[in-house]
């Protein structure tokens, strides 16, 4: 099969039998070409199927109206629902985005930001995977000077501007509420805890417990990859226990289906045998039955606060990022998974 080689402006120059430098001025209505030049240069670019390397005018300009997005995982609509919203605002002022996602890999992501970085992107929007905790690559970020914003998930380490929830707060809020449905021993199926924004849900479960005078065991908190799969082996693992749980937070909305599919595959009331609450208010959260207590993260806005934060830095004549954290207030929507009748 024969490859066609891409146009050039050199190629457009041979035809029309002028110099390169001459082509380029014509295709950016240079004053100084005529409109005779620049209608034949048009002419034959479009001929030729010529498209312009916006990475070398990137590159000759110092500014790509291209912003990166990097995501753990495109399957979630919490990340999508961000990524459009901050689409929307970039979009508004001129800005492109090029989407990647890590699918919580640690590789995935470093090979992110290098392709990222040679595109010549304007700035970098960025949710950790999972599996991060080396943060090399994104302080190389920071030493190319190209702003980096971080959200949902992010370390404060990295001395960066920050956007999400309360978690700690999130998770106060949920216990406190299975307190209020009568629940007694609660279990905890958590992120691992590495991560900053899982640490702090782990956090405030423990500390709202010892608020309520209830025991903190080893044994009902549980860390993993909080994918449905995850949550499925996590809820067996509990129901193994001599005295199980009367209630289980996921602190995600995937975990918390997971979980859902084996009570009910093993004939277990939800909530009035195990309360189940979830984490994210993904969409299937209000279609399932029972109907799954989730907390909102407040995708729209965080999209939309993350895009702003970066058009600010394309504002300012010298970017100088430190630690600015926007936090949102955490919002419990309950369902029928934890209103336990009396």
């Amino acid at each position: 099969m024969n490859i066609k080689r891409k146009t050039t402006i050199k190629d457009i120059a041979n035809v029309l039998n002028i110099s390169p430098a001459a082509v380029s001025k014509a295709l950016h209505d240079d004053s100084r070409i005529s409109e005779k030049t620049k209608k034949a240069v048009k002419q034959v670019a479009k001929n030729l199927n010529y498209h312009p390397n916006h990475l070398a005018s990137a590159l000759r300009k110092g500014k790509s109206n291209l912003v990166g997005i990097i995501a753990p995982r495109t399957n979630s609509h919490f990340f999508s629902s961000v990524v459009q919203s901050m689409e929307e605002v970039l979009n508004k002022k001129g800005y492109n985005i090029i989407m990647t996602h890590s699918n919580e890999s640690y590789k995935k992501e470093c090979d992110n930001i290098d392709t990222l970085l040679y595109t010549q992107v304007d700035g970098i929007i960025a949710s950790m995977a999972n599996e991060t905790i080396d943060l090399n690559y994104y302080n190389k970020i920071k030493t190319k000077g190209i702003p980096l914003i971080l959200f949902d998930r992010g370390e404060n380490d990295l001395n960066v501007d920050y956007i999400g929830i309360d978690d700690y707060k999130s998770s106060r809020i949920i216990v406190q509420h299975l307190v209020e449905q009568g629940c007694k021993r609660i279990a905890h199926i958590g992120g691992y805890k590495h991560t900053r924004i899982f640490n702090n849900r782990i956090r405030g479960y423990m500390d709202a417990l010892k608020t309520y005078h209830l025991p903190v065991e080893p044994e009902l908190l549980l860390e993993g990859s909080l994918t449905i799969e995850d949550g499925r082996a996590k809820m067996e693992q509990l129901l193994q226990l001599k005295n199980r749980p009367d209630a289980v937070y996921a602190a995600s909305d995937y975990a918390a289906l997971g979980a859902l599919q084996i009570l009910q595959e093993n004939q277990i009331s939800v909530p009035n045998d195990i309360a189940l609450v979830g984490f994210g208010n993904e969409p299937f959260t209000s279609m399932v039955n029972p109907s799954i207590t989730s907390i909102n993260q407040h995708s729209e806005a965080i999209g939309k606060l993350a895009a702003e934060t970066f058009l600010e830095y394309m504002k300012a004549p010298v970017i100088k990022q430190s630690l600015n954290k926007k936090i949102l207030d955490a919002e419990l929507i309950v369902r029928d998974s934890s209103q336990i009748k009396g």
